[in-house]
């Protein structure tokens, strides 16, 4: 019987985590280095998490399926890292940024784990500073800042549009002088296939080698998951093509709860899909709702127009536009959260009022900010975006509209962990956005980076020695017990299994239907009929790719497609969820829109009388529903109400 221990410390909200500090067990330096800890993934997280264990003394293995750690996703990130430094000495404070991200969330976080992910994200930005990342900088000196969704101060630090490359920059020199050392080695093309329990215990990892083919077997004291969430589920996302959830899908068939896997970010500035032969989709960064208006035409006719191509957006006169974010929540106006921002552009594209060549999509204006403040001040702060956006679209956005659309970005669900980041597997650890923990049903812009590098820098340090403590005389293994002998002999059939079904169709074809799936039931909006369903068609789906799938080449060497097979595998598996935990949410709260739960006004209408909880699902065998387990979420300062940025 699973049982879920959060773990939270006693004591008032602001002092659990210092009083956490103050009570853990540590590992003496000489004890550390006995200690062996694999690392799977090699982003914010990952690399910081490994650089961070090194540092200290343990022995850290980590691996990533790229050929660099400097390809983790991460990389991707545009628009900045939350802190509350309140630099701009706009009223910003560690309670405001908790209280925001809770609210944000739409109530259905942890409050600990918020509460400490506020108190340490100011010592993020000085680890970065010391890093050498490049901040922007305000003509005195002082690092910068701007506005993201979901907030009334500006606590965002940026390095113009790349700052997830320049903070994984950071993360990936700090990763390098440790295997410069000896104290981490890297093994990159290397994807984990299987976790090792020992006892009940996480105690190793299969491993494939993604260029020979080969299986390998690695021992560790401890394993820390941190390989990104499952938005590519959905196909076309914003996500790099390769980012996937088969490792935390493979700790959930070993025994970790997978939590609240309905909750899925729709991100409102994408642009817009543009052919069925696409394969992903490109973000441009919530930082341009700054300056950036958001608006539709006020009459059908000129949208009508406009789609036809008889009538530019440059054309429509000003009181013919409706910005519409601005009319419907004046206080926050085009800084809205994003969930709010896209189910407000959804409601008018299906109204009538969409534009561009399939009326899904709406304006993204910055004449007003160029006029404002010109173009050269426009260009300095998102200069390489717009260029970005101009080789994509073939349209200059300094002199018309960008067109944006809603697109999958960031799973808030993912594997559940307490207060520690520990899994219900002990000594399986996992961290960013692998794991459900900060962001409830909704997040904020610009704290995927703030948690991924709070949950490697400044928590899984402390908290995983808490766990190590009591493994100081456990010698290390040789891979040779019967534990990893058969975890491999488990990869190699599943790997095998797919090379001989020899059917017809190629993985990219069934991702893509999965995808249509996933968009049309378990989308932007979801209801009772249409996830019923989704779970029914993808069950098909699923019994299509075990007997219809086509794989060519060999196991024994380099293969993507069946790098991307058995990925897909665990996609379908994990959309076959997502659509049971929606369809069992009978309430609307942040990403999660269930049609039948809304407001008059048609805002996401929360039950907290029946759904505060957290959703935990356990696997209970192939083709079998998995059990519903729930974490009661309680408040102890923030007050329950209904989400309101008018």
């Amino acid at each position: 019987m699973v049982k879920l221990d959060a773990k939270i410390p006693e004591g008032p909200l602001a002092q659990k985590w210092d009083n956490y500090k103050a009570n853990q067990k540590l590992v003496n330096p000489a004890n550390k280095r006995k200690l062996d800890i694999i690392v799977v993934g090699t982003g914010l997280a990952g690399a910081s998490a490994a650089a961070s264990f090194s540092e200290m003394g343990f022995n850290v293995k980590v691996f990533t399926i790229q050929d660099s750690p400097r390809r983790a996703h991460s990389i991707a990130a545009q628009g900045g890292i939350n802190a509350a430094k309140n630099y701009p000495n706009d009223g910003d404070s560690v309670y405001r940024l908790f209280y925001d991200t809770v609210k944000g969330g739409d109530y259905r976080a942890r409050e600990a784990n918020v509460y400490r992910l506020a108190q340490v994200s100011n010592n993020i930005i000085d680890q970065c500073v010391a890093q050498g990342v490049p901040f922007a900088r305000e003509y005195g000196g002082l690092l910068d800042n701007r506005s993201f969704g979901g907030a009334q101060v500006s606590r965002t630090f940026y390095a113009k549009g790349q700052t997830g490359q320049q903070l994984l920059l950071g993360a990936y020199q700090a990763l390098m002088r440790q295997v410069h050392t000896g104290s981490v080695k890297l093994y990159t093309r290397n994807e984990m296939v299987e976790i090792v329990i020992v006892d009940g215990k996480a105690r190793g990892i299969i491993s494939r080698n993604l260029v020979t083919g080969k299986l390998e077997r690695h021992f560790g004291h401890a394993v820390v998951l941190a390989t990104g969430g499952y938005g590519n589920t959905f196909f076309l996302s914003t996500n790099a093509m390769g980012s996937n959830g088969s490792a935390a899908w493979k700790a959930y068939k070993k025994g970790a709860m997978f939590a609240n896997p309905c909750f899925a970010q729709i991100h409102p500035t994408c642009i817009p899909v543009h052919g069925e032969f696409q394969s992903k989709l490109t973000l441009m960064s919530e930082s341009l709702r700054n300056d950036g208006r958001i608006w539709v035409p006020k009459k059908k006719e000129d949208a009508e127009a406009i789609r036809a191509g008889k009538l530019k957006p440059t054309e429509i006169a000003e009181e013919d536009r409706d910005y519409y974010l601005e009319r419907r929540y004046p206080a926050f106006g085009n800084l809205v959260p994003r969930d709010v921002a896209s189910r407000a552009a959804k409601e008018r594209c299906d109204a009538g009022y969409g534009v561009g060549p399939t009326g899904l999509a709406v304006y993204l204006d910055f004449q007003s900010a160029i006029d404002r403040l010109g173009r050269d001040v426009i260009e300095a702060r998102y200069g390489n975006l717009f260029q970005m956006y101009e080789k994509i679209v073939d349209d200059n956005p300094y002199e018309t509209p960008m067109m944006i659309y809603p697109a999958i970005h960031y799973t808030m669900g993912g594997i559940w962990v307490d207060y520690e980041l520990q899994t219900t597997v002990p000594g399986l650890f996992c961290a960013g956005e692998a794991n459900f923990s900060d962001h409830g049903a909704n997040r904020l812009g610009a704290s995927a980076l703030m948690q991924g590098l709070a949950d490697g820098y400044f928590v899984l340090p402390y908290t995983i020695q808490n766990y190590l403590a009591d493994d100081i005389s456990t010698p290390r293994m040789t891979t040779e017990e019967k534990e990893f002998e058969d975890a491999e002999k488990s990869a190699k059939e599943r790997l095998d299994k797919i090379m001989s079904i020899h059917g017809k169709r190629s993985v990219d074809s069934i991702h893509k239907e999965l995808g249509l799936v996933m968009w049309d039931f378990v989308g932007m909006a979801r209801n009772k009929e249409g996830l019923q369903q989704a779970i029914e068609k993808i069950q098909a789906i699923k019994k299509e790719f075990w007997t219809n799938v086509r794989i060519p080449g060999s196991s024994e060497d380099m293969n993507a497609e069946l790098e991307k097979a058995g990925r897909l595998a665990d996609f379908i598996e994990i959309g076959e969820l997502m659509a049971r935990d929606a369809l069992h949410r009978e309430e609307s709260c942040g990403g999660h829109f269930r049609e039948e739960y809304q407001t008059e006004d048609g805002e996401a209408l929360r039950r907290d009388d029946q759904f505060a909880y957290t959703a935990c699902w356990e696997y209970k065998g192939e083709d079998q529903e998995p059990e519903l387990h729930k974490e009661d979420l309680t408040f102890e300062v923030v007050k329950l109400v209904q989400r309101n940025y008018k």
